[in-house]
């Protein structure tokens, strides 16, 4: 904490001394999550500034950087296990949200170049500020508009275009009210956990917490959920298969594993993987497929 207070120094204002004495921040606050993600970025992958609108989704970033160094395993393990690095690996994240965090993550640390698309206009506005202001981003992250909400692949990537990988987090809700319903289950937990903090004699900076596992409607949510969102993204990804080496992405709730290999398997794919990973005692996994032979399996 003392050097990403460092870094950014707003960061001293949010912080809290944890149950096991150490320094933290109250996680049930927004604005507290917000500048630690922001002192993150900052002091880890070089950023000059970061921020995101109110209202967008705050993403969490060790998970987020899993997701990129699950990526570089795989692409490692085509490559005599060696994680190939430079912006001659390209990847599109589909989605890519006002925060810009996969982009962020993956062009710091290995080097790739990236395409985001979005179909909020403010998002991409975001994300356009964060490449304007960050000069070691600039030259590595584009983004586009994707103008139908149906499509995924269809409209961002161009005839002459190739990408190593795409990636993806997907909505997971299937409404808005299973959202807010979500949100609020964490929300309750945080509580209950700070509760617990306060009754040991713990102080929190922020009294009558705002919800902080905010994000727009696309971010969250979708018609049918995760599960049809992802079969919609292999349906698709039919379109594209000679333009994408691997097609990548997040799910949530690991009962869905089997009837999104038996659909990669439908539409022909060659191969289909699952990787699970890990943050303190949060389980989640992604998955991939490839309609290209020759593709080295990768340690899962």
């Amino acid at each position: 904490m003392a050097k990403l207070c460092q870094s950014y120094p707003a960061l001293r204002a949010h912080l809290i001394s944890a149950k096991s004495g150490q320094q933290s921040i109250d996680f049930a606050n927004p604005d507290s999550v917000k500048a630690l993600n922001a002192a993150l970025l900052i002091h880890y992958y070089g950023m000059s500034m970061w921020d995101i609108p109110a209202g967008y989704l705050c993403p969490p970033v060790p998970g987020r950087a899993d997701y990129i160094h699950g990526i570089a395993d795989l692409l490692s393990a085509e490559n005599n296990g060696k994680t190939p690095t430079g912006s001659k690996i390209t990847g599109l994240d589909v989605g890519v949200g006002a925060n810009a965090i996969y982009p962020i993550i993956g062009s710091q640390t290995y080097g790739w170049r990236f395409v985001g698309s979005d179909i909020d206009d403010v998002a991409l506005s975001c994300a356009n500020t964060l490449i304007d202001n960050n000069s070691r981003l600039k030259p590595l992250l584009a983004v586009r508009k994707q103008h139908s909400k149906d499509n995924i692949f269809a409209g961002i990537i161009q005839p002459d275009e190739h990408f190593t990988f795409s990636l993806c987090n997907p909505p997971f809700h299937k409404s808005a009210r299973d959202a807010a319903t979500g949100s609020q289950r964490k929300m309750s937990g945080l509580e209950r956990s700070k509760q617990r903090h306060s009754r040991k004699g713990k102080t929190s900076a922020a009294q009558g917490s705002k919800l902080n596992f905010a994000g727009q409607n696309n971010e969250l949510w979708c018609e049918g959920g995760e599960l049809a969102f992802i079969q919609s993204m292999i349906s698709q990804s039919v379109d594209v298969q000679q333009q994408v080496d691997w097609f990548t992405c997040l799910v949530s709730k690991s009962a869905h594993l089997k009837a999104i290999e038996t659909s990669v398997k439908y539409v022909g794919a060659k191969k289909f993987i699952k990787v699970d990973m890990g943050q303190g005692q949060k389980i989640s996994r992604f998955v991939a497929w490839t309609f290209k032979d020759n593709k080295a399996q990768v340690n899962e």
